[in-house]
């Protein structure tokens, strides 16, 4: 299965600066105030939702289905912009829930236009490692705008007989030794991750969170990536493709997905993967609920069944992505042998601890001021980047 995640080159600015515009009035503006449910309801019979596309496969859609009464429609969507774009003109009216990943969220929070959620009426919740119970990008000042759902660090992948010595830095991705040899995702949120490279790198600049970037860090991380770009072989936009590109020796190093690399594997490349010593980010999805929606118990009876161990490591091993439950691994190692140590599902508190949770770069870093560099920047500076 081929995965459509964050592909934003070739859309005009034009057309998606709608999704990206972020209230200035702050959380909710114009929206209704909430008072968060004490108990769940009785099914209303219908769910409808924008998601990544396999996110709702029949394997357990149906059960679900089978087990509520509430009937799922749905949109799969091919970006997070157009994910926006459907919950803000068509939320509640036509979508209840959004499968929204960590560069949407924040804009659908500060949008208005998704609502709370009581965390409390969903069980497998506690479940969760604790990384993944009120992270940044779904959970505001202590309010929680959705639950967790599936994550994916982006690795360092490389050939294990042409890099040598060992990699243990980003550095290498930056580096003319590798020149022609390089790849990257297609993705403006990649400024992120050399932010990350240059907070160690560069600690001069001050860089304390990737996504928070004031005009001083963001030019230097552009800067940086710029002169990347004469390295690089190819920006990849499906993992497929760059699973193709280490197979072919086409590349040799480049930062991925888990899932590029048991692709890569499958297919014979002699790869492997770590965490840098810088960290690295981490996409998180987050389901979340319409500010006007119309079925919101069944909403709550979705979030509980989804976060359930067995069903989580159904979806992980559909990917394969990593879920968000502790409890899930041996479900997985039932379903696919190895797929818990394989999608990283098994590792150490530190391990989540280094990864740095996709999320919605805003003017506003939080300390009452708009000095940071917004969404609509980093896209139009990716696009310059690499033409």
């Amino acid at each position: 299965m081929i995965r459509k995640r964050h592909v934003i080159a070739g859309v005009l600015l034009a057309c998606v600066i709608a999704a990206l515009v972020i209230p200035a009035t702050g959380i909710g503006s114009g929206s209704k105030a909430f008072s968060l449910p004490t108990k769940i309801g009785k099914g209303e019979g219908k769910l409808t939702m924008i998601a990544w596309e396999g996110y709702l496969q029949p394997e357990w859609v149906k059960p679900f289905e089978k087990q509520t009464g509430c009937q799922i429609t749905y949109k799969y969507a091919g970006s997070s912009d157009e994910m926006v774009t459907d919950m803000r003109l068509g939320g509640g009216g036509t979508y209840d829930m959004v499968s929204a990943s960590g560069d949407a969220s924040l804009r659908l929070i500060y949008g208005g236009d998704v609502q709370p959620v009581n965390v409390n009426l969903v069980k497998p919740w506690k479940q969760f490692y604790q990384a993944f119970q009120s992270p940044p990008n779904n959970t505001v000042k202590g309010v929680h705008y959705g639950v967790s759902l599936q994550f994916g660090p982006n690795i360092l992948l490389y050939n294990t007989k042409l890099v040598k010595p060992k990699p243990t830095s980003w550095a290498s991705i930056y580096s003319p030794k590798y020149r022609g040899k390089i790849t990257v995702p297609d993705n403006p949120i990649q400024i992120a991750d050399a932010a990350l490279y240059l907070s160690k790198a560069k600690p001069s600049l001050g860089i304390k969170d990737p996504y928070e970037l004031t005009k001083t860090q963001f030019d230097a991380a552009v800067n940086l990536l710029k002169q990347q770009r004469p390295l690089i072989k190819k920006y990849w936009v499906l993992a497929s493709d760059e699973a193709q590109l280490f197979k072919s020796n086409d590349v040799v190093i480049g930062a991925a997905w888990p899932q590029t690399e048991v692709q890569a594997k499958g297919a014979g490349a002699p790869v492997a993967d770590l965490i840098p010593k810088e960290g690295a980010t981490s996409w998180l999805d987050t389901w979340m609920l319409s500010s006007k929606s119309k079925h919101p118990n069944c909403a709550y009876m979705w979030w509980n069944y989804i976060s359930q161990p067995k069903v989580q490591a159904e979806q992980g091993v559909f990917w394969p992505e990593t879920p968000v439950n502790k409890f899930a691994c041996k479900y997985m190692d039932k379903i696919q042998k190895g797929s818990c140590h394989a999608y990283h599902a098994d590792e150490p508190l530190s391990y989540y601890k280094s990864l740095k949770f996709w999320k919605t770069p805003l003017a506003d870093c939080g300390n009452g001021k708009k000095d940071c560099i917004d969404y609509t920047q980093w896209l139009q500076a990716w696009t310059a980047i690499k033409g």
